[in-house]
Parts: structure tokens; C-alpha cells; sequence
């Protein structure tokens, strides 16, 4: 796809966007089945079955993905759609490349063993290695705009209010 391709694409929706807002408000959603005594979470994803269970560093044997891992790479995932979208606006060619995204968790917090530990990752770094003729000026907008466009980023960079609720199922 083009800048030309992808103007013409999101064209008609940023129009419905502005004239209709309430439209561009859309509700994402997943959902994880907890099947048998396991100490797994399987989700149905459009893609397949994914199976996420304990890091070995909690207890885990490996064979099923760490939800740690899997929100760095819904980080990689994201930043490396928005960065191309954003290339391609901008006309800037990306050749190839790599998108990766290390975080620091300690793993004291999760298992209770140091109550002063914060549980979940504390520093996230997110990389870009891009093949390009682009000159540094492009490379700071593309950048600069795909931190600003990047959904997971800015969800991470700016949390939104969670909450947590509970509805219990009796059994016969």
C-alpha cells in the first residue's frame, strides 16, 4: 500500500470520525477460558489457541506463553504496524528492519517474596533498527509520530483507569 492507497483508505472513515463521532469509539475485547486444575489461561484468539501460564521464574515449565512476554510483544506488534502506517504517509521508505522491546521485571514482587518489590515490569525499552535512506529528520518524525499513534504505547505511557469485577457461577 501507498501514502495515496492509505489516504484513500482511511479517508472516508476519518470523515464519519468527525461528522459522527460516537462511531470512531469502538470496544475491543478478550477473553481467557480456565479449563481443568491447570495453572494456564487459554485464549481463543482470531489467530488460533494461545495457552499463557507462569514464567519459569515464578514456577512455570515453560511451555506456555508468559503474559509478560506477550505484553512486549503486543508493544513490538503495535509500534512496528504504526511505524509503517506512518512511513508510508510520509512517503518515507522502510526497506526491512527490526522492532523489539526489552522489560525489567523482578520477580520478588510477584512471588511475595520482598513486599517492597513492585509487581509487573518496571522499565520498558523499545527499539527500532530500521534500514532506510531516510535522513535523521525524517527518522525523528517517523519516530516521533509512531510513539504518538502507537495504541499499546500510549496506553502504557498514560494508563487508563482499570477495574476489576466478579460474577460467581453456582454449580448443582
Amino acid at each position: 500500500m501507498d501514502a495515496k492507497e492509505l489516504r484513500a483508505a482511511q479517508a472516508p472513515l476519518k470523515a464519519r470520525y468527525r461528522d459522527e463521532p460516537a462511531t470512531a469509539r469502538v470496544t475491543l475485547s478478550a477473553r481467557g477460558t480456565l479449563d481443568g486444575s491447570g495453572l494456564t489461561c487459554r485464549l481463543d484468539s482470531a489467530r488460533g489457541r494461545v495457552e499463557a501460564g507462569l514464567h519459569p521464574a515464578t514456577g512455570g515449565d515453560g511451555l506456555a506463553l508468559c503474559s509478560g512476554d506477550m505484553l512486549l510483544e503486543s508493544l513490538v506488534a503495535c509500534a512496528g504496524v504504526t511505524l509503517r502506517a506512518v512511513a508510508t504517509a510520509l512517503e518515507v521508505t522502510i526497506r526491512g528492519g527490526t522492532v523489539s522491546a526489552q522489560g525489567d521485571l523482578d520477580f520478588r514482587g510477584t512471588l511475595a517474596v520482598d513486599k517492597q518489590v513492585p509487581v509487573g515490569l518496571q522499565d520498558i525499552r523499545l527499539e527500532f533498527e530500521l534500514e532506510t535512506d531516510a535522513t535523521a529528520e525524517q527518522l525523528e518524525t517517523l519516530l516521533k509520530l509512531t510513539e504518538r499513534y502507537c495504541v499499546v504505547y500510549q496506553t502504557l505511557k498514560n494508563p487508563p483507569a482499570l477495574s476489576v469485577s466478579h460474577h460467581r457461577v453456582v454449580l448443582d
